[in-house]
C-alpha cells in the first residue's frame, strides 16, 4: 500500500518510475520516500504536542530523535496511511512516553505510581482531569478523539482495561525495579518479566490505533488481535532490551539481561517468540489483513531498527 492522490494516481510518481524500463528499485524508492514525507508530517505534530504540554515533556531524553524515530516507526508500520491517519497512534506513543518518564524516573513512592494510575483510570472512565495535570488533560484530548470513531462505543470497556494492564504493569516494574534498588527480594525470572509486557504499552497503543481506524469488523477480530499483540509485546521487549543494556545500567532501569539471561539466551528466545508470532497472525492474514500486517511489520521494523538505535536521547 501507498499514499497517493486523492484521485487514485500519483502523478509525479508515474513522472518518475513510468517510463523506467527496470523500475523495481526506484519504485521501492519512491514508495519509501511516500511513507518517509508522511513521517516527516507526524514528527512535527509530535513536536507541537510537547510544546503544548512542556511539563510532562520537559525530559531532556524526549527530543526531536525521539520524535522522528516514533514517527518513521509508524509510518512504516502502517505505510497506506496519511499523516492525519497515523495521528492517534502517534499521539497515544508520546502520551506513554511522558507516562514512563513520570513513573520509572520522576516518581520516589509506589503511592506516587498509584496515584498517577488512579487519575489516568479516571479519565478513562470519563473524568475530567485536574488543573495543571498534563498527564491526565493529555489523555483526556486522547479519550475525546476516540470517542469520534464509530468502533469506540463498543470497545470503550475493553480500551480502558487495556489502559489499567498498562498502568498495573508500570507499577509492578516500578517495584521490581525499587526492590533491586534497595538490595531487597527476589528479581523476577524471565518469563515473569515478559508476562508483563504490558508495561510497554504496545496492546493498548495498538487498540487506540485499530479504534481509529474506525473498522467496524474490528470486535468480532480483537481476541486473536490481542493473542498475537501479546506475543510481538514480549518480542518488542527484549529487542528493546538488548538494544538498551548499557542505558538501563546508567539509567537503573530494569533489563532481561539483569536477570540472570545472556545475550544469547534472549536471542534464542526471541526467536522463538516470533516463531509463535507467526502463528498466531498467519490466520488472521485473510480476516483483518490491516491489522495483521501492521503486527508483521511491528516485529519486523523493530528488529532492524533495535539493532542500529533507540528512542530515548540522553540525559
Amino acid at each position: 500500500m501507498r499514499v497517493t492522490a486523492k484521485d487514485g494516481t500519483d502523478p509525479l510518481w508515474e513522472a518518475a518510475v513510468g517510463s523506467w524500463t527496470s523500475g523495481d528499485a526506484l519504485r521501492e524508492a519512491v514508495s519509501a520516500g511516500v511513507v518517509m514525507a508522511q513521517a516527516v508530517r507526524c514528527a512535527r505534530d509530535m513536536a507541537g504536542w510537547a510544546e503544548k504540554y512542556p511539563t510532562l515533556f520537559s525530559a531532556k531524553p524526549i527530543d526531536v530523535t525521539l520524535f522522528n524515530g516514533v514517527a518513521c516507526a509508524n509510518a512504516f508500520g502502517s505505510p497506506g496511511l496519511t499523516a492525519g491517519e497515523l495521528r492517534m497512534v502517534n499521539r497515544v506513543c508520546l502520551w506513554y512516553f511522558g507516562l514512563d518518564w513520570m513513573v520509572d524516573h520522576l516518581a520516589t513512592s509506589r503511592a506516587e505510581v498509584d496515584d498517577i494510575a488512579r487519575r489516568c483510570l479516571d479519565v478513562a472512565d470519563g473524568a475530567s482531569p485536574a488543573d495543571g495535570d498534563e498527564l491526565a488533560s493529555f489523555l483526556a484530548e486522547i479519550r475525546d478523539e476516540l470517542a469520534a470513531s464509530p468502533t469506540y462505543s463498543s470497545l470503550r470497556d475493553v480500551w480502558r482495561d487495556e489502559l489499567r494492564r498498562a498502568l498495573d504493569a508500570t507499577a509492578r516494574e516500578w517495584t521490581w525495579k525499587a526492590l533491586r534498588a534497595a538490595g531487597k527480594g527476589t528479581p523476577p525470572t524471565l518469563d515473569e518479566y515478559l508476562e508483563n509486557a504490558d508495561n510497554i504499552g504496545s496492546a493498548w497503543i495498538n487498540l487506540s490505533h485499530w479504534i481509529a481506524g474506525g473498522d467496524r469488523r474490528l470486535p468480532e477480530h480483537l481476541e486473536e488481535l490481542n493473542a498475537a499483540g501479546r506475543e510481538v509485546q514480549k518480542v518488542l521487549r527484549l529487542l528493546n532490551d538488548l538494544a538498551t543494556y548499557d542505558r538501563d545500567l546508567s539509567w537503573g532501569d530494569l533489563n532481561a539481561l539483569m536477570l540472570g539471561a545472556d545475550r544469547d539466551e534472549v536471542t534464542r528466545h526471541i526467536a522463538l517468540l516470533v516463531g509463535r508470532c507467526r502463528e498466531l497472525i498467519l490466520p488472521l492474514r485473510a480476516r483483518c489483513p490491516e491489522q495483521a500486517e501492521y503486527l508483521e511489520r511491528q516485529v519486523g521494523f523493530s528488529s532492524g531498527f533495535y539493532a542500529h538505535g533507540d528512542y530515548w536521547g540522553t540525559l
